[in-house]
């Protein structure tokens, strides 16, 4: 269901951090004393690694043939070592000796290339857009024939939907009825959406991890949240508002760990509507947004106000352009220039017709409404009328579906797999894509997207990596608003935690109990 949101500005946080705390989870019970408790605003609806596979792979049930490190760096998980053939056609991965399944079965080939086989299939994973010819299993290995040269591929199996399950995983139609992974952990009982267990793997290949137990819990009110980090009802607490880092910085016996995500909150922009198809409105629209402030007000953190599109946790990415700034008389006489004129009550209008958009976003990031609204009254006072909509995430993706989109207010991660370039070219996809571009192409950034796909050296793909970040920094079919941190509280029982950038693994085997 969708609800309206007209709010000032001096309404922002209020509507992000409390307004929309209603939303589901409650502190729940407490876990024995030898568990490893985790909450966090995430869902689980469903089994399929395609859908939400990448909680079992941060609670390191599931495993991909190759993971990414903390650095970000590929590094081998069921595949030990990878190889290709000179013109990138052909690649043979090796996998690991003795890995068996949480049912006692082997890891073969053979269930290697059935469960990616699987996953292929399925348009929800990246693998889906990789153009095999042909999978086939070999003493040891898994060899995967291309169509056309593809030199990422190793990075898009380190995408969770690419996870490995048992054969007896799957049901006779091909659907996930149990998780049964390869990873150091086994399930021990879930309960979609919120809540599942998992046990030490006594079967596991490595080393026995010191955490035995480990219960997850989805806690959608982020003030739960907070209470659960400083009452000592959770060892873990990912996804804290402000408020709630600010108490967790005055307890006692708990800390804060945090990480800045190749991850930006944008303004997705319909770039075919009458009204937003003219750079120089979305340039005005840029203009009007003063991101420190918000950055200050929302996230209490000014460094997130963003410059460009791209994080600087994606050094790479980075390029030398004019960092988006803020001024209100010229995002004004941009708008004039494009034949928006003052009416009498001060709101923009051209041909009689007002300038009013719609904008959508969603409450799964307790941040998005509150910048939503902050947005609205930033674009009010040059006369812009905005109506802000929250309603659920998969709203984005039908309203560029059916092409009623105008706005949408998102979060994008620019590294769902650990080459930034897979998710940077889905993202700029000719054809538009859920997630990222909206009736907008540029040939000089296709022409640089397909010369890194196709493996520039190291000059000529710092020039396409420009060449992307400078259009896009011009055209702005998607306006940067802010770059993510991503929080956690730990209790100080527990020693070793490390914050994963990319999101890929919660690195639980690397944890111990503090003497």
């Amino acid at each position: 269901m969708r609800r309206t949101v007209r709010l000032a500005i001096s309404a922002a946080v209020t509507a992000g951090t409390l307004g929309l705390s209603a939303c589901g989870g409650s502190a729940g019970s407490q876990a024995p004393a030898d568990t490893l408790r985790i909450a966090g605003p995430f869902e689980v609806h469903s089994l399929d690694p395609t859908a939400d596979g990448e909680i079992f792979t941060r609670l390191q049930v599931s495993e991909t043939l190759v993971t990414s490190d903390i650095k970000g760096e590929l590094a081998p998980s069921l595949a030990t070592a990878w190889s290709s053939s000179t013109d990138y056609t052909e690649w043979e991965f090796d996998l690991v000796e003795d890995a068996t399944f949480h049912d006692g079965t082997a890891l073969t080939s053979e269930t290697v290339v059935a469960a990616l086989e699987k996953a292929a299939a399925q348009e929800a994973s990246p693998l889906a857009d990789v153009p095999i010819e042909h999978l086939h299993a070999e003493d040891g290995s898994v060899v995967v024939e291309l169509e056309e040269p593809y030199l990422t591929l190793p990075a898009v199996l380190t995408h969770y939907s690419t996870a490995i399950l048992a054969p007896a995983a799957y049901d006779g139609e091909g659907r996930v009825t149990e998780v049964i992974g390869t990873g150091p952990y086994e399930v021990a009982t879930i309960e979609l959406p919120a809540s599942i267990e998992t046990k030490r793997f006594d079967g596991w290949r490595g080393e026995q991890p010191a955490i035995e137990r480990v219960s997850f819990q989805t806690v959608g009110r982020p003030e739960s949240r907070a209470l659960m980090a400083v009452s000592d009802q959770a060892d873990v607490v990912f996804g804290l508002e402000p408020a709630g880092r600010q108490r967790v910085d005055s307890t006692e016996g708990v800390g804060m760990e945090s990480s800045l995500q190749p991850r930006t909150i944008l303004l997705k922009v319909n770039a075919g509507h009458p009204v937003l198809s003219d750079a120089r409105v979305r340039q005005a629209l840029s203009l009007a947004l003063d991101r420190e402030a918000m950055a200050e007000a929302v996230l209490r953190e000014r460094e997130l106000a963003a410059t460009q599109l791209l994080p600087p946790s994606l050094a790479a990415w980075q390029a030398d352009v004019e960092p988006l700034g803020h001024d209100q008389d010229a995002a004004r006489a941009l708008l004039e220039e494009a034949g928006w004129t003052p009416g009498p009550d001060g709101k923009l209008q051209k041909d009689g017709s007002p300038l009013r958009l719609n904008l959508l976003t969603y409450p799964d990031r307790t941040e998005l409404p509150a910048l939503a609204t902050a947005i609205q009254a930033a674009l009010a006072e040059i006369g812009v009328d905005i109506e802000v909509e929250v309603a659920n995430s998969s709203e984005i993706p039908a309203g560029q579906a059916d092409g009623t989109l105008e706005l949408a207010l998102i979060a994008k991660h620019f590294a769902l797999v650990s080459d930034p370039l897979v998710d940077i070219a889905a993202v700029f996809a000719a054809e538009g894509s859920d997630w990222g571009v909206m009736n907008w192409r540029d040939p000089a950034v296709q022409t640089a997207i397909e010369g890194l796909l196709a493996g520039a050296p190291d000059a000529e793909a710092r020039s396409h990596r420009e060449s992307i970040v400078r259009t896009a920094q011009e055209q702005l079919p998607l306006i940067p608003v802010a770059w993510y941190r991503m929080n956690a509280a730990v209790n100080d029982r527990v020693e070793g935690f490390v914050m994963d950038p990319l999101e890929t693994s919660w690195r639980i085997s690397d944890l111990s109990w503090a003497s």
